[in-house]
C-alpha cells in the first residue's frame, strides 16, 4: 500500500530573525523617540528633525551592525577554542572524555551496559568524537564562517527599514509648506504602532507562534520601549 512520504518542516532561520528583530525593533523605538523629543521645541523645524533623524540612523545602523559582527565574531572565536581543548582533551584524557560520553548517553535514559559499546565505537572516529563533545557536553554548534558579515548587514538593514517608518511623516512635511509638526507627531505614532502589530504578526507566523498573540505583544513591548525613549528625550531636552 503507498504511503505519503513525511515531511518534516522545521524553521531554521532562527538567528536570522533574531537580527531582524534586534535591528528592527530598535531602529522603530530609537529615531521615534528623537523626532517625538525634537517635535516639542519650539525652534523645532521639520528640516531639523529629519537631518537629525537621517543622522540617527545612520550612526545606530552602524553601531547595531558593528555590535552583531563583533558578537558573531566573538562566538566563532569562542568555538574555536572550546574545540581546539576538546581536541587535546581526547589525546591526552581520554578515559574522562569517555566517561563524559557515557554521562551524556545515561542522561537520555541508557545505562551503563547499553552506552558502553556505543562510546567505544564513537572514539574510534576521533573528529565525530570531539563534535559529539562540542554539541552535547558544551552545547556548541559550529558556527557558520560567513555568519559575522550576514548579521552585520542584517541588523543594519533591519535598523534602516525600521527607523525611516516614523521619520517617514517627517520627511513628507518637509515638502510640504507651512507644515504642522504635532500632526507629524500623530502620523508618526501611528505608523510606529501599526509596523510594530505588522512586525510581530509576521515574527509570530515565521517562527511558529501565535501571529496575533506575537503582534500583540511587539507592539505593547515595543509601544512601552518608545514611550519610555521619549519621555527621556522630552526630558533632556
Amino acid at each position: 500500500m503507498p504511503q505519503t512520504r513525511h515531511v518534516e518542516r522545521h524553521f531554521t532561520a532562527g538567528e536570522t530573525v533574531r537580527d531582524i528583530v534586534i535591528g528592527m525593533s530598535d531602529g522603530l523605538t530609537v529615531p521615534f523617540a528623537l523626532a517625538a523629543g525634537l517635535t516639542g521645541l519650539a525652534t523645532a523645524t521639520t528640516g531639523i528633525i529629519v537631518t537629525a533623524g537621517l543622522a540617527e540612523i545612520a550612526a545606530g545602523s552602524i553601531a547595531m551592525g558593528l555590535g552583531g559582527y563583533l558578537a558573531a565574531k566573538s562566538d566563532a572565536e569562542h568555538y574555536a577554542k572550546e574545540r581546539e581543548r576538546e581536541k587535546l582533551e581526547v589525546i591526552e584524557i581520554p578515559d574522562e572524555e569517555k566517561r563524559e560520553v557515557a554521562q551524556v548517553f545515561q542522561s537520555y535514559g541508557l545505562s551503563a551496559a547499553e552506552s558502553a559499546p556505543i562510546v567505544e565505537a564513537l572514539t574510534k572516529h576521533p573528529k565525530k568524537w570531539v563534535d559529539f563533545m562540542m554539541r552535547f557536553e558544551l552545547g556548541l554548534e559550529k558556527p557558520d564562517p560567513k555568519r559575522a558579515l550576514v548579521s552585520a548587514l542584517t541588523i543594519a538593514a533591519s535598523y534602516m527599514a525600521g527607523g525611516l517608518i516614523p521619520l517617514a511623516p517627517y520627511i513628507a512635511s518637509n515638502f510640504i509648506k507651512q507644515a504642522n509638526i504635532t500632526i507629524a507627531l500623530f502620523y508618526s505614532v501611528g505608523f510606529t504602532l501599526v509596523a510594530l502589530l505588522l512586525f510581530g504578526f509576521i515574527k509570530g507566523h515565521y517562527t511558529g507562534t501565535r501571529p496575533v498573540r506575537s503582534a500583540l505583544q511587539t507592539a505593547l513591548i515595543g509601544s512601552l520601549a518608545a514611550g519610555a525613549a521619549f519621555l527621556i528625550a522630552r526630558a533632556i531636552s
